[in-house]
């Protein structure tokens, strides 16, 4: 065991990503506990408590909460301990870190995907297309009002699935349970309008089961899986009594595997095709776009069984197509034990790959690594990273439940506009579940025009009063608000209808830059977020009210932290209730000015819980009768206050920043290097968006730690862009990137997409760095360029800058310059005005 430690400490280590289950049900659902534990249903599951599995898993529940082993004594415990407590509990011990859900399986008061995200960070919707077409035909009219017939229901479902399109990661078909898996991908319309009218006539609900029919919608998905770029799962092997298992073998898929038109689209076989799991592994190693995943087999299988059925997976298919899921479903109990035993199993398994020598252990680590995280984050392109030490926290602590709906609870619908001023619509939370979270709340146009002045459109935006969009709730970010229980918090989308984006939505901005950047260079960006704040509280003076600072203490100094201590102790609680990682917070430079650091993850949901964390400093600030402001230059004579960015680039979960060695000159990989070259050329405009107002400038001032001059350097503070080797990183080689001259004004989302974009023009041009400056910048400031010294200047850069217009869009890039300048007439006829920023940022 000694020579294969290093393996299972590894292993152990791993955060998972569950690449397919099922919601979880409520407590007073009417789904029994017992089948946790077993497929069988009926009279069957009489005989289940006597099989190996079933005997193996109740042990190993029981002993994860420390009652009997018995069914009576677990579910007494889940009773007393309330639904979310053990939830917790399972998704702690489990450390999954990505949760693809297909919320097609019909449960008894399940939770909705949304639900799941208080437990894991990351939550992603696949779809099952039976149940899509089932809906359609049970609850939707044809357009003319007549009956239902082939082309109009081709219509419906084809436009359903495309306006679905955002929401998802994966389509996966139940075929197997349905006619089986030999799928005729040229079945005729004759064929299908025969089934369709088949299924129409045996009444509602419907269930589609004639072969015909479901061919002909799996043809159907499968061409928009290829145009979009989907994957699809597809249930082969064992499952309950519904399938026919003599259908259910992979081998029956070769029509559909060798049909020339959807030879790209990525297929996923699920639950190791048991028991044809070498027929799943020979189907994988001669069919490119073949992968496999193991769910199901592990946890249900014996011991020998999970074995086998892995090895005999791994026996000719690659590694590298291998991915793990726990297919848990309805209660957290089965997604920890298909952690704890595919933990097991894989150990295992490499185990004695590497005695029979098939794999090195560092091959066996790697292949780990592949099977439990990378594969499937690759496979379905998710924007989440896999290092352990830092995006990831599974809080331990009970997280509180929803809202009740009733008329006393609120949910408040969040947005950031082109000023970068958070603003919410509020609604009741019967309201919101009836109507609002499938169709938004109306905004008029003008709202993405306002700057910081005035809650009216800026002339040159080119956005008015006319018009109004869809505010839309991005379900996976609702949130119990920390700070008053009655609510909840939620950020929206901007859309002009269903399925369609508003080119002015911040969010959708970063996720189509996200998008090229993984599509051009299959690379994900990460950002962490530095926080400098000051507190301030009211005094009257000569009969004035005026905030002045809450403390007066130094740089990290420990009786400033003290008087602070309590606010900190609600704002950190609060930000990890939120699944936001809380790195460090100290006392910084100014007069009553803080920083809380945040652990960095994907950008996109970085510039998300940017957005949560304002929100909860100034919340809990305001509890504690203080005003907590991100303003960039409260007090011209004091230090600033920014946003400090830090970013890295990642594929396939593996930090890609550093030098594979210590052989670069700048500790960089070539693509680390071009793609910070790429945000030095453009910084100048850059700034336009990141520091947004005419204050912003009074901060960016040399000798500050805002880094004035157009430059970067390694480990220097001084300089606008700083190359980091933080602790833990091999002497040398850089992990990551600081940009200094983000500040708390800034949209987030606005701000990460335009530094996106820039580094990607450094990847498609090959940049290379100037030399670095390993001095103070203003030591030498007569050789180095200033930055724009002006909101002015920073945006005569950027209207000049056409490769930033390109990626991040023309009428965007108007009502971004139409605010700024604005703000800046506004701001040089109304000096004075600028002390008025601290209740609007």
């Amino acid at each position: 065991m000694d020579d294969y430690r290093e393996l299972k400490e590894s292993i152990d280590q791993i955060e998972l990503v569950d690449a397919h289950a099922h919601n979880i049900v409520a407590l007073d659902s009417s789904f029994p506990f017992i089948g946790t534990f077993s497929e069988a249903t009926g009279d069957a599951l009489s005989f289940a408590p006597h099989s190996l599995s079933f005997k193996r898993n109740l042990r190993e529940v029981a002993q994860l909460y420390g009652t009997q082993v018995s069914l009576e004594a677990i579910e007494e415990h889940r009773q007393t301990s309330g639904l979310h407590s053990f939830t917790s509990k399972c998704f702690q011990e489990a450390r999954i870190s990505a949760l693809l859900i297909d919320d097609g399986l019909k449960l008894d008061k399940k939770h909705d995907i949304a639900w799941h995200k208080d437990f894991v960070p990351f939550v992603g919707r696949v779809l099952r297309i039976e149940t899509l077409a089932e809906l359609i035909l049970d609850e939707e009219s044809p357009p003319d009002a007549s009956s239902w017939n082939l082309d109009s229901f081709t219509k419906a479902f084809v436009e359903r699935l495309n306006s679905l399109v955002p929401e998802v990661v994966a389509l996966k078909t139940i075929a197997a349970y349905r006619s089986g898996l030999d799928i005729d991908t040229h079945v005729s319309e004759q064929v299908a309008e025969k089934g369709l009218a088949e299924v129409l006539q045996a009444g509602k609900p419907v269930r589609i089961g004639n072969k015909g029919l479901i061919d002909y919608i799996l043809t159907r998905s499968l061409e928009v899986a290829e145009r979009c770029d989907f994957p699809l799962q597809i249930h082969t092997g064992f499952g309950d009594r519904d399938l026919d298992l003599r259908l259910a073998n992979p081998l029956h898929l070769r029509t559909l595997l060798e049909d020339k038109r959807f030879a790209k689209c990525r297929i996923v076989l699920l639950h190791a095709s048991y028991p044809f799991s070498k027929e799943a592994s020979f189907l994988s190693s001669v069919y490119p776009q073949v992968y496999l995943d193991f769910g199901l087999a592990v946890p249900k299988l014996s011991v020998h069984g999970m074995v086998s059925s892995v090895k005999e997976l791994l026996d000719l298919a690659s590694t590298k197509k291998v991915m793990f899921s726990t297919d848990g479903y309805a209660s957290p109990e089965t997604y920890y034990l298909g952690a704890k035993k595919a933990r097991e199993v894989i150990f295992l398994v490499l185990r004695e790959a590497c005695a029979s020598g098939d794999l090195s252990l560092k091959e066996a680590i790697d292949a780990a690594k592949d099977i439990f995280s990378r594969n499937a984050i690759g496979f379905y392109k998710l924007d989440i990273g896999t290092d352990s030490s830092s995006r990831i926290s599974l809080k331990s602590e009970i997280k509180e439940p929803d809202v009740q709906e009733d008329s006393s609870s609120f949910v408040r619908i969040i947005w950031v506009d082109t000023s970068g001023q958070q603003r919410c619509r509020a609604v009741q939370a019967q309201r919101f579940n009836k109507s609002v979270k499938k169709n938004g709340v109306g905004l008029t146009r003008a709202a993405m025009g306002m700057p910081s002045c005035t809650d009216a459109p800026a002339e040159e935006t080119k956005l008015t009063g006319v018009g109004e969009i869809r505010l839309v709730p991005d379900l996976s970010t609702k949130r119990t608000i920390p700070w008053t229980k009655q609510e909840s918090m939620v950020l929206a989308d901007m859309l002009v209808k269903p399925g369609e984006a508003w080119e002015y939505c911040p969010r959708e901005t970063l996720r189509r830059v996200t998008k090229v950047l993984k599509d051009e260079f299959d690379l994900v960006m990460n950002a962490g977020f530095e926080n400098e704040f000051y507190l301030l509280k009211n005094v009257v003076r000569d009969g004035k009210e005026e905030y002045v600072p809450f403390d007066f203490g130094p740089y990290s100094s420990t009786s400033s932290f003290d008087a602070a201590s309590p606010i900190f102790h609600e704002i950190v609680p609060a930000l990890e209730s939120l699944n936001i990682v809380v790195e460090q917070f100290h006392a910084e430079a100014g007069k009553g000015q803080f920083e809380v650091s945040l652990g960095y993850t994907v950008a996109s949901d970085a510039a998300d819980n940017l957005v949560y964390t304002r929100e909860v400093i100034r919340s809990v600030a305001r509890k504690h009768g203080l005003l907590a402001t991100f303003v960039p230059k409260y007090d011209l004579c004091d230090i600033g206050s920014g946003s400090h960015v830090h970013l890295s680039l990642w594929k396939n979960g593996e930090n890609v920043f550093p030098a594979s060695d210590k052989s670069s000159a700048h500790g960089m990989s070539s693509i680390g290097e071009e793609f910070v070259a790429g945000v030095l050329f453009h910084l100048s405009s850059i700034l336009a968006v990141i520091a947004p107002l005419p204050n912003s400038y009074d901060r960016l001032q040399p000798n500050t730690w805002s880094g004035a001059f157009h430059c970067w350097g390694k480990e220097n503070r001084e300089a606008a862009i700083r190359t980091a080797s933080p602790p833990g990183a091999p002497d040398g080689l850089v992990t990551n990137f600081e940009i200094k001259s983000f500040d708390g004004t800034a949209n987030p989302h606005f701000g990460l997409a335009v530094i996106m974009a820039a580094g990607i023009d450094g990847l498609r041009r090959h940049l290379q760095l100037p030399e670095p400056i390993d001095i103070n910048p203003a030591d030498v400031a007569a050789t180095l360029k200033r930055l724009p010294e002006s909101l002015s200047e920073a945006v005569d850069a950027l209207d000049k800058d056409q490769v930033l217009h390109e990626l991040l869009g023309q009428k965007l890039l108007v009502a971004i310059k139409g605010v700024r300048k604005a703000e800046v007439e506004y701001y040089s006829k109304n000096p004075e005005a600028s002390k008025q920023l601290i209740h609007r940022y």
